[in-house]
């Protein structure tokens, strides 16, 4: 079957079982028997989109703006992307080099078709969101994954980033903020991954559809190093800034060498992204600012409160996300004494205290992790910890060792 269908075979080679589907599934399943189940496992946003989002994109339905756009997108809204990454990176980017997708997800697709041979091999630091492995391996390309510890706060090891780059190396892939982990790269992590990405030659892939959710420091981008605008691809969308994730509307901003054969390929993808949504994400980048504020205060607080009662669970080691919207604990005491694999742990909670989340093992982390997303409002985030503090207490036996600690 493999040689009749060789898309799947790929795709069987890169995915990871256990997975958010898995568990939403699931969570379902026990939503219909009469069981309360507060969902963490999806980085959904709850928010609503902006009013004037909705009202821009009502109005061109009105006009009859319902037809196909240029390949690239709307001049209007390529015109708002490049003018709001001028104004937040001190960058001049040109409308030009921008190009309109049907969300973040066919933008990563058309990238790796587009620039990936077979057998070309992506460095991705780990964690790492799931589709990046599937889609390069439809793409016919080999993930290298790059180990970050936990105990390091998931940061990239320059040294080991230059050991993985291989003769076969086309690229480097950057997440930051980082899903799961909520990793920020700082100035001398990007200029460190610029040097090697420089010197070796690599392209790079910088994926920032989670920039706007940033809690310390100021946003930096990769492509605002000198010399490296012409080597780096940037990837964004306006589905979690905005909370427009149905939408699906993403974006591409890149180099002048590569723009019109990845507008082909995105071309020969999806066409164009819906006309009329097009019209509602120019206005939420030139109105929705304030919005915007005000979510991200919002998701402040919540990771504040989130993190605060999550370090009451015993067996809970966490870093504070410095961006996105996940909480990313190690849990690998609770995995060890109670001979669980970190999979299973997750359906345990679900079961037993009401609360999905998702292993951390479909991101590609080393040691037993768990993902929870904080797109809940702050009480149903309390009541989260809280179940899951009581599951955890209740199932704690001590046993007589050397520490005395619990196991």
């Amino acid at each position: 079957m493999s040689a009749r269908c060789p898309a799947g075979a790929r795709l069987a080679g890169a995915a990871v079982t256990g997975g958010i589907r898995e568990i939403a599934a699931r969570a379902e399943a026990l939503e219909r028997e009469g069981r309360n189940v507060i969902h963490l496992e999806i980085g959904r946003p709850d928010y609503d989109s902006p009013l004037c989002a909705k009202r821009a994109a009502a109005r061109a339905l009105e006009e009859g703006r319902v037809h196909y756009t240029e390949n690239a997108g709307l001049p209007e809204l390529r015109r708002a992307i490049a003018e709001d990454r001028s104004r937040r990176y001190g960058t001049d980017v040109d409308a030009n080099a921008v190009v309109v997708t049907a969300g973040a997800t066919e933008a990563l697709a058309a990238v790796f078709l587009t620039l990936l041979s077979p057998g070309d091999e992506v460095i991705v630091p780990a964690p790492f969101y799931p589709a990046y492995a599937l889609q390069i391996a439809l793409a016919g390309g080999v993930v290298r994954e790059l180990p970050c510890r936990f105990e390091d706060g998931f940061r990239i090891d320059p040294a080991a980033l230059e050991a993985a780059v291989t003769p076969r190396t086309k690229m480097l892939l950057l997440n930051s903020p980082n899903n799961p982990a909520g990793t920020v790269l700082g100035r001398a992590e990007l200029a460190a991954a610029a040097e090697v990405a420089r010197r070796r030659d690599l392209w790079v892939l910088s994926d920032e559809c989670y920039e706007r959710f940033l809690y310390e420091g100021k946003p930096l981008t990769v492509s605002a190093l000198p010399d490296m605008a012409e080597r780096t691809i940037v990837v964004s969308a306006a589905s979690k800034t905005f909370s427009m994730t149905g939408w699906r509307i993403g974006w591409l901003v890149l180099p002048p060498e590569v723009r019109p054969i990845v507008n082909r390929c995105h071309q020969h993808l999806t066409s164009c992204a819906v006309s009329f949504a097009q019209v509602g994400a120019a206005e939420a980048l030139r109105s929705a600012e304030e919005d915007v504020r005000r979510m991200i205060e919002g998701y402040r607080e919540r990771r504040d409160v989130f993190v605060e009662e999550l370090r009451r669970v015993e067996g809970f080691e966490l870093l504070v996300p410095q961006g996105a919207f996940y909480v990313f604990p190690s849990v690998g005491r609770l995995t060890e004494a109670w001979g669980m694999t970190a999979m299973e742990l997750a359906a345990w909670f679900l079961e037993e205290a009401g609360v999905a989340v998702v292993a951390g093992d479909p991101f590609r982390v080393s040691g037993d992790f768990l993902r929870m997303a904080f797109c809940r409002p702050v009480d149903e985030l309390r009541e989260a910890a809280r179940r899951i503090e009581r599951a955890v207490r209740d199932r704690w036996r001590i046993v007589p060792d050397r520490t005395g600690r619990k196991v």
